[in-house]
């Protein structure tokens, strides 16, 4: 692997080469910004229950970006917050994703689970109904739930308490070439009649309007962002399955129309993410969802790559995929008070690991991402002023999380539906398969 695919590297794309399911990223999680500007660390603050505080907090956190990531977190956790909170003492530990989440099931499972983790977008809701992960009600209530970006807070809220907080948000985003658009004298689609238009005048000999990674989570996770552009979704308000409804037909419909009319790339039943994005950046495909940063997976025609703005579905619908990746207490921890203060503290002060760090996750604090590092790039703020306000996780519809959401995001049975859909098989059958799967999911039959 080479220095550009270990800085956008994700969660998901660690577990697509482990067998895993996209919740165990392409892609939980993320592509860094390397090509952003630098910013200013955040000045340490001490939160009120820091003050009060003290101990020893033991933080395990997943690589989530490149070497320089794991040093800058180690200094951020042991160092910097040591600094604002002389009376806590913080032991950093990273974890590779080669070991998730067998590592984290063993330490919960035998009583030696860290005080703290960052994890992804489902961890907390998958070992909370062990009784492993502590509320944090009193937290949130003394962050503010405006302190996070748009969806993000939701995500994390079961059976009337706030199980975890948001710390990084991974989001499916459409990436153009804009050269191979005004080569076919195409304009940007605002929505998804003019989108498929759009495909068909860009295809042409080898190239394809659009391509998918059928053989990666980002493939589940790209058709599942069409389909919420119709209004789809997986369940109701109430929580309640709800795989037959005329939106997700009528949104798979789409998908499966775009391959009839022969501007899907032939390729994308069988492709990684790599493939995508090497066809991508030969000009074989004009259109793909990616991860922020995708322009880095690309540098020599990063200057053609555009960003689509969200496109209205045929409802008014404006939506994409995403998801928020966690940071929670356990019950095992000895010493509460201090772990809380810590919590807090690195929700607000973590700035450095993507000035310095290249975290691959966008930040889901508002004052961080309000940060010049991510203001002044070019492709990372109309992400974050335009697709994290429209984003929806994997329940859309649903309220919170609950514990279904994390069979699904690690079971594979949405990489089952996007291979079949990509091969030509029936939208009805492929949705009725992946209805009979669900159903028999132990989490759906409470």
């Amino acid at each position: 692997m080479d220095e550009q695919q270990r800085r956008t590297i994700s969660r998901r794309q660690f577990l697509t080469g482990l067998g895993v399911g996209a919740g165990a990223l392409v892609l939980a999680a993320c592509g860094a910004q390397p090509g952003a500007s630098g910013g200013a660390s955040t000045a340490p603050t001490a939160g009120s229950a820091a003050s009060a505080a003290s101990g020893e907090v033991q933080f395990w956190d997943m690589v989530w970006g490149p070497p320089e990531y794991i040093d800058t977190a180690k200094r951020v956790a042991e160092q910097d917050f040591t600094a604002a909170n002389p009376g806590i003492t913080v032991s950093y530990q990273s974890n590779p994703w080669s070991s998730w989440p067998q590592v984290f099931t063993t330490a919960v499972g035998s009583g030696t689970a860290p005080d703290v983790s960052t994890g992804g977008g489902y961890q907390a809701i998958q070992f909370y109904p062990q009784d492993a992960i502590l509320e944090i009600d009193d937290l949130v209530a003394e962050i503010g739930v405006d302190a996070f970006l748009p969806g993000q807070i939701d995500g994390m809220y079961y059976n009337g308490h706030y199980i975890a907080l948001p710390w990084g948000i991974d989001i499916r985003i459409p990436f153009y070439r804009k050269d191979l658009f005004e080569q076919a004298g195409v304009a940007p689609p605002t929505t998804l009649e003019e989108l498929r238009a759009a495909l068909k005048a860009l295809t042409r000999g080898e190239q394809y309007g659009i391509a998918f990674a059928g053989a990666s989570p980002l493939g589940w996770q790209s058709i599942v962002s069409l389909m919420y552009m119709f209004g789809g979704g997986f369940f109701t308000a109430d929580n309640q399955l709800d795989v037959m409804n005329d939106r997700n037909i009528e949104g798979l419909t789409f998908v499966a129309d775009l391959i009839k009319d022969g501007v899907v790339h032939p390729g994308s039943a069988g492709f990684q993410d790599a493939d995508l994005s090497r066809a991508f950046g030969t000009g074989s495909a004009a259109v793909m969802f990616f991860s922020p940063s995708a322009e880095e997976r690309v540098p020599e025609i990063k200057d053609q790559v555009g960003i689509l703005s969200p496109m209205t579905g045929p409802h008014g619908d404006k939506a994409t995929l995403m998801f928020a990746n966690n940071l929670m207490i356990y019950k095992q921890t000895r010493n509460p008070d201090a772990t809380k203060a810590f919590l807090k503290w690195w929700s607000e002060n973590s700035l450095p690991i993507w000035t310095e760090g290249h975290a691959g996750n966008l930040p889901a604090r508002r004052s961080i991402a309000a940060d010049p590092y991510f203001q002044e790039n070019p492709f990372i703020k109309p992400i974050i002023d335009e697709w994290v306000p429209v984003g929806r996780l994997t329940g859309n519809h649903s309220t919170g999380t609950f514990p279904a959401l994390a069979d699904i995001d690690a079971g594979g049975m949405l990489n089952t539906l996007a291979t079949d859909l990509l091969q030509g098989r029936d939208v009805t059958e492929t949705l009725q398969k992946l209805e009979t799967t669900l159903k028999g999911l132990k989490s759906l039959q409470a």
